[in-house]
């Protein structure tokens, strides 16, 4: 086969519908961009040079050119989180800078600016529809944010600096990534496994088996203790072994901070990168060329909030501590002074012992088939879709996944999922997200018009099915998948036709958890629980009993957690907004100065957390962690309004689903988030359901 023949016949040069994943191997992504960045790069120069400042002349064409590279890109990130391999990220990283280069090539695109601003001032201005005009403003406003005003040398520093960002941030990624992988603990008596729940001793087997012990069997082991959270979070609970605790605590909270693996360095270089970023476009700091294109005004409102939220959870965190120490301290002497890897532990044994339940009680309650009934049956309840499996009708990447179709109350479909439920520590990162495939929009060709539908990727890392069991879900697992699925709805049931703006593109960043979040407090509701919680054998409901201990447990140590997310974002924000690299402060002394307000067990001085903290130097929360609060304000708040109209009134419910789904989810990027809030709730956000639903709200009136 000649290499003509190879290239024309690469799927990832398709462009357009759902990848086909088993044809798409590493060797084939080097060629396939080489071509591609090409093709595009000749498209760009044709359309720089008859370039008309009209919506067809200027934003049809430029969103076909940017569209055939956000999904042959798309493609190949995504399999970088679900099927990593070595010769994939060498393929990534050979592939990245080219990548980088022609974005800032079509961002500094002169006059493609140019176009635009005459759009802007011109007549037919007033003929856009408000989609349409967001659009050309954010256009305009990330043309500025990409260097676009920039020359000379500065423009060339700006390029190179994002070249270097780039790299950076797989670099982090595949240090956390493989300092994950290498680190275990395998466990041979059954002392050391002392306290584990049964589902964590069939992980453990398997895990063994996976690395060589064929024989390995939860009865008698070996057993191998792994960092992967579905491992690392249980063993912190469960296990009596406090020296073995020990010593997975120190090994996750260490995590590519030494030896090849060593993300210090990297860190110290992107914060004078993303400095001297901020310097270049004439800002004072990174944070604020981050809130330049969020929804808050400024870091002194995002300050005001995280501060606000820590006054009303700091008390409650020492109240929190105080009853764990005393309660630990109860069974006997040695507990006396409570470390960092006891907290987990305890806090779950006080949990069982106030609420009278164990997280691994419900397990049988949760099997991921009927979680997925509930949370369809909701979104039929509250939205009016309907979901059905359409395994067979998409290419997966890996036989777990799942493929499904929701369609409208006409019985028409409106969009598709994959779901990757499965954690996979080789291959597959950690946590959980939502990701695009397909943009939802308007495509008109040979005269034919029609609506392509928009496709999602909603990745989760549950316990994977084990010993001929379903995947029995925790309730926090549960939470994630709602969660994620909420994300999805607003991908797939927006309303807008023009894909700039339609589900998450063009919504600002703080504002983009308040739908996941929104569909969390739904767990907790009692038809919705019920409709899932139903024992994997028996088919038994969850008795009531547990349902009320759910709702007491609820805010069990919510002081802590509140303030554990405050400690976050206010760690990324000082970083980005005040620390200057090159100063007396490290990053972790940062961290270290930061905790003192911050936490109430102070962190201990090897902790690295920043070292693996993924979401500011490989994601896109960079002084933007403080989103999930700015956005759980507002999803609180959203889901007041369903308690107001009263959630006992199925119709009150259902006309405020519609509400819901009109505006938060259907409006996507196409109008101002506190706009779009406003419409649905009929004015400003309140901190007040947020704080109600924590359980803090006496905390805030004192």
């Amino acid at each position: 086969m000649s290499a003509s023949t190879i290239i024309s016949h690469n799927p990832l040069l398709q462009g357009t519908g759902l990848p086909i994943f088993a044809e798409i191997k590493p060797e084939r992504v080097v060629p396939a961009f080489h071509q591609l960045l090409a093709e595009l790069d000749q498209q760009l120069a044709t359309l720089e040079a008859n370039i008309q400042p009209t919506w067809s002349g200027l934003v049809e064409p430029l969103e076909k050119l940017t569209e055939r590279l956000t999904w042959s890109w798309g493609v190949v990130n995504h399999l970088m989180g679900v099927q990593n391999s070595p010769e994939l990220r060498e393929a990534h990283e050979i592939v990245q800078p080219l990548v980088v280069q022609f974005v800032n090539k079509l961002g500094q695109s002169q006059p493609i600016y140019n176009a635009f601003k005459k759009l802007r001032s011109s007549d037919s201005w007033a003929t856009l529809e408000l989609a349409q005009q967001r659009i050309v403003e954010a256009a305009i406003r990330d043309a500025e944010l990409s260097g676009v005003g920039l020359e000379g040398e500065a423009r060339e520093r700006f390029n190179a600096i994002q070249m270097e960002l780039a790299e950076l941030s797989t670099k982090f990624s595949n240090h956390v990534l493989d300092a994950t992988k290498a680190f275990s603990l395998t466990l041979t008596t059954k002392a050391e496994i002392d306290g584990l729940p049964p589902s964590l001793v069939s992980l453990a087997a398997q895990a063994a088996r996976a690395a060589g012990e064929e024989n390995a069997t939860p009865e008698n082991g070996p057993w191998r203790i792994t960092l992967d959270f579905p491992c690392y979070g249980p063993f912190m609970q469960h296990s009596t072994r406090r020296d073995l605790r020990e010593k997975l605590y120190k090994a996750y909270i260490t995590r590519a901070s030494a030896g090849d693996l060593d993300n210090n360095p990297l860190i110290v270089r992107i914060f004078e990168l993303r400095q001297e970023l901020a310097d270049l476009l004439g800002f004072k700091s990174f944070a604020e060329l981050s809130l330049a294109s969020k929804m808050a005004p400024n870091v002194e409102a995002v300050e005001a909030l995280l501060e606000e939220l820590r006054q009303a959870s700091y008390d409650a965190a020492v109240k929190d501590l105080e009853e764990l120490q005393a309660f630990a301290a109860s069974y006997g002497e040695e507990y006396q002074d409570l470390k960092h890897w006891d907290i987990s532990f305890w806090a779950e044994r006080q949990r069982e012992a106030k609420f009278a339940f164990t997280a691994e009680e419900l397990r049988p309650y949760f099997p991921l088939p009927q979680v997925l009934d509930g949370l369809f049956g909701l979104v039929k309840r509250l939205f009016g879709v309907t979901v059905t499996p359409s395994d067979g009708q998409a290419p997966v990447w890996h036989e777990d996944v799942r493929y499904f179709q929701i369609a409208d109350e006409t019985g028409s479909p409106i969009a598709y999922f994959y779901l990757d439920p499965y954690s996979r520590p080789a291959e597959k990162r950690g946590g959980a997200w939502m990701d695009v495939c397909i943009n939802r929009a308007k495509i008109t060709e040979n005269d034919v018009t029609a609506i392509r539908l928009p496709v999602t990727y909603l990745i989760c890392n549950q316990t994977p099915p084990v010993d001929g069991k379903p995947s029995l879900m925790t309730f926090y697992e549960v939470e994630t998948l709602f969660h994620e699925f909420g994300h999805g709805l607003q991908h797939m049931l927006t309303k807008v036709d023009y894909a700039g703006a339609a589900g998450i593109n063009n919504v600002e960043w703080d504002a983009v958890e308040l739908p996941s979040q929104f569909m969390e407090n739904w767990c907790y509701e009692r038809p919705t629980l019920f409709g899932m919680a139903k024992h994997y054998e028996t088919g038994e409901a969850l008795p009531e009993h547990y349902y009320q201990k759910l709702l007491a447990a609820r805010n069990y140590m919510s002081g802590t957690g509140m303030l554990r997310q405050i400690h976050f974002s206010s760690i990324d924000l000082e970083l980005h907004y005040r620390y200057r690299s090159g100063s007396d402060e490290t990053p972790a002394d940062v961290r270290q100065r930061i905790a003192k307000t911050t936490t109430v067990l102070p962190p201990l001085p090897e902790d690295s957390m920043l070292c693996a903290f993924g979401h500011i130097f490989e994601g896109g929360y960079a002084a933007g962690y403080y989103s999930y609060k700015w956005a759980e304000v507002l999803s609180a708040d959203a889901f007041a309004a369903f308690e107001e109209a009263g959630l006992e009134d199925e119709e009150a419910v259902k006309a405020t689903g519609v509400r819901y789904r009109d505006t938060v989810l259907a409006l996507g990027g196409s109008k101002h988030p506190m706009e779009v809030f406003k419409t649905f709730r009929g004015r400003e956000p309140s901190t007040i359901a947020l704080l109600r639903h924590n359980g803090l709200v006496s905390a805030a009136v004192n």
